[in-house]
């Protein structure tokens, strides 16, 4: 039976339409470009034709030849090209080493953000075929037949002469069944970094948190800690997210959902949305909760969640220990609560304050399947031009600032 994959029916909003330019005149289309536009053209022997014609691009000499266009050199015009493909194969080799096992979106991400999508693929997959056949990274298939790559010991090699410690990670990707979970949590992370945030993964937050942690210390094992309800059993349960982003006001923390979730981890959503404003055990507040699904079916799911909270408090007098869940957007919710605020007489009132966001929105599956070809089924949009990664900036936020190519800067050197 054969197997055909699909796009999301929800896109991003706001997705670009493409409109197909009018071709430019040419000569000897005079009477066809006024047809169209309904001007009636009288052309006899001997007479010039005296009808209003469109303008027609031809060059200033009177031959006909259309004037020369010069192509846009874009990067290479300020950095040479060796030394181009030098800084796009360390940060590609830094970013395998980092996260042992990467896909042509990471580096497409990490190198390129600031490119459309389809400059930023094409000259990601060349970097690859190029550090493949070189035998600096390796090529897998999973078994959901994703590609995936590991860094060789050659390519550790290249890095130890770079100054870079690594390790090599082929034995490891080896054994990945379906690290796709994994892959779209450090998808997240870059495409924070390149907004100029502060991110990390799970992994690396757990080393962060235990970093001053001494051996006789029992190590910290989440981020927050929640108490959740299921009937009339209550549990304190400690949750940690798939990464985090810190940002000016606080932290933003993501949960990427592949599969449905069951009973327990709904209530741990919940618990999650309903902690919004709080203190996180690394001292930071918790600002966003961004919770990335699979499908439509885990969207509208999470969303559910979301709803059975708003009407379980919003009919609630708003206090400083209840919260409320406004959507403000389809898949946005603002989180609002009661704070209190200190008068001049000494007295003090509850000021309805807003303490964050709870943000639902697909994962962008379709973008890896992009092919640069004519056979290309699957949509572009979602990229860093449009308001969606690294998530999708309610309203009252400042829009993102644009992406500057951190290959323009020379490569930082290692720290001893």
């Amino acid at each position: 039976m054969k197997m055909h994959t699909r796009e999301p029916n929800a896109l991003p909003l706001d997705t670009p339409k493409v409109h197909q330019e009018a071709p430019d005149a040419v000569v000897g289309c005079a009477h066809a470009n006024a047809t169209e536009e309904g001007i009636e053209v009288h052309s006899d022997h001997g007479h010039d034709v005296t009808a209003p014609q469109k303008t027609s691009s031809l060059s200033s000499n009177g031959e006909g030849n259309p004037a020369p266009r010069t192509p846009s050199r874009g990067l290479a015009a300020d950095i040479s090209t060796t030394q181009l493909k030098q800084r796009i194969w360390l940060r590609a080799l830094l970013t395998a080493n980092r996260f042992r096992v990467i896909r042509t979106i990471d580096i497409a991400v990490c190198c390129n953000a600031e490119r459309p999508y389809k400059a930023a693929l094409t000259a990601a997959q060349r970097a690859m075929r190029g550090m493949v056949k070189a035998e600096l990274l390796r090529r897998y298939r999973t078994d959901r037949f994703q590609t995936v790559y590991g860094i060789t010991q050659k390519g550790v090699n290249w890095l130890d002469e770079a100054g870079h410690d690594a390790s090599s990670s082929v034995r490891r990707v080896s054994d990945m069944t379906n690290p796709e979970h994994r892959l779209w949590a450090q998808f997240w992370v870059l495409a924070c970094e390149a907004r100029g945030l502060k991110a990390m993964t799970e992994q690396e937050l757990l080393q962060e948190l235990n970093k001053n942690v001494k051996p006789s210390q029992p190590a910290i094992q989440g981020l927050l800690t929640v108490t959740t309800t299921r009937g009339k059993r209550a549990s304190t349960i400690q949750l940690r997210p798939d990464a985090v982003a810190l940002e000016q006001d606080g932290t933003t923390w993501l949960e990427v959902d592949r599969s449905k979730r069951g009973s327990d981890r709904e209530a741990s959503l919940a618990a999650l949305g309903s902690s919004v404003g709080r203190v996180l055990k690394d001292g930071n507040t918790l600002r966003r909760v961004l919770v990335f699904c699979k499908t439509e079916r885990i969207r509208k799911r999470a969303i559910a969640v979301l709803e059975g909270l708003a009407q379980a408090n919003n009919a609630e007098v708003l206090i400083a220990s209840r919260r409320h869940f406004r959507e403000v957007e389809p898949g946005t919710y603002a989180v609002w609560s009661a704070l209190e605020s200190k008068l001049c007489d000494g007295r003090t009132e509850l000021v309805d304050t807003l303490l964050g966001h709870v943000i639902v929105q697909l994962l962008p599956i379709w973008l890896p399947r992009v092919r640069i070809d004519s056979k290309n089924m699957f949509s572009m949009a979602g990229w860093f031009d449009e308001n969606y990664l690294p998530y999708r900036r309610p309203a009252s936020m400042p829009a993102w600032t644009v992406s500057k190519s951190p290959l323009l800067e020379p490569p930082k050197a290692p720290q001893i």
